[in-house]
């Protein structure tokens, strides 16, 4: 057994998990989450924002004394769309490696769903495969179809937080917006159709924050909780509902909401109206909400050999 941490870094967020790995076997034993935004402005400018890298340091630095405070022996580091795209990686890159001491891992989109869907599909154990895992991070949106392991997987841009900033200028948003970034989901789900079949699966499942924040909403519940929304299943139609009601919320009302992180205020309404299409897209009744994501993955990689499908 090997005490390791995964942290993955967002467009939105940076997140740890600490876990014991046994073989396929994995314990938490801490999962932290912060809203960090290293993304801010990347999707107009290509750049990373000083401001928004110290941000994230200043995180990471946090979660190293949680490492070290826990007897952490290894180390994964992933960073994800908003690296992928920002032209002065490296300022960022080098932060990393300064506090943590490796090599941080600037992964595919292709990578990313691969991780993402062995760590959501992990503790289906009545669900019907095959399964399609999506993970509407900041940046990007991940679309992965598999059984027991991956088949076929895209990467494609429309994230919340890149949604936002393309085509919500105010909250609530007008209408001539939400017609704009449907159209831009839309030309982006029907690309990454094109390789993944969405249609033919048996189980959807959705991970991260505004899939989970959805789900919470769903259920009516006054604060979040990780463990209620764990495997929830949610209807299409509270899908559709709580999506319609995000997006007619102003920045104040839906600040109040029990349930809402506050980092997530200014870009759920754009992550719901991306889930919402999805689930209008494939067809699906339902999603399954998962907690487990690609942090799990990556803790699973670190210890056992993962073969990451050669997806185009």
């Amino acid at each position: 057994m090997s005490r390791v941490a995964a942290i993955d870094c967002g467009t939105n967020s940076i997140r740890l998990l600490v876990a014991d790995v046994n073989g396929d076997n994995l314990g938490e034993i801490d999962r932290q989450m912060r809203i960090v935004r290293l993304g801010e402005g990347v999707d107009a400018t290509g750049f990373f924002n000083l401001e928004a890298v110290e941000r994230t340091l200043t995180a990471l630095k946090e979660y190293q004394e949680i490492m070290v405070s826990k007897g952490v022996e290894k180390i994964r580091f992933c960073a994800t769309s908003a690296t992928r795209d920002a032209r002065n990686r490296n300022i960022f890159v080098d932060g990393v490696r300064e506090i943590i001491g490796i090599e941080p891992e600037v992964i595919s989109g292709q990578e990313e769903a691969n991780l993402s869907f062995i760590g959501a599909v992990r503790e289906l154990k009545y669900q019907e495969p095959p399964f399609l895992v999506v993970d509407i991070g900041g940046g990007s949106t991940e679309f992965v179809y598999g059984e027991k392991e991956v088949i076929f997987a895209k990467s494609v841009n429309i994230g919340c937080v890149r949604m936002r900033e393309r085509h919500f200028t105010a909250l609530p948003p007008n209408p001539k917006e939400i017609q704009l970034a449907v159209e831009d989901i839309d030309k982006a789900i029907n690309n990454a159709s094109q390789l993944v079949p969405i249609k033919e699966a048996k189980t959807l499942v959705a991970v991260a924050g505004t899939a989970t924040t959805v789900a919470a909403s769903a259920l009516e519940l006054n604060e979040y909780d990780r463990h209620s929304i764990h495997l929830a299943q949610i209807p299409a139609n509270k899908v559709y509902e709580v999506a319609q009601k995000f997006l007619l919320m102003s920045a104040e009302e839906l600040s109040k909401l029990g349930y809402m992180h506050p980092g997530r205020v200014d870009v759920i309404a754009a992550g719901a109206l991306v889930l919402s299409r999805i689930m209008k897209a494939t067809g699906a009744t339902e999603f399954i909400a998962s907690e487990t994501d690609i942090l799990d993955g990556m803790a699973l990689s670190i210890i056992n050999k993962v073969d990451l499908a050669p997806l185009n």
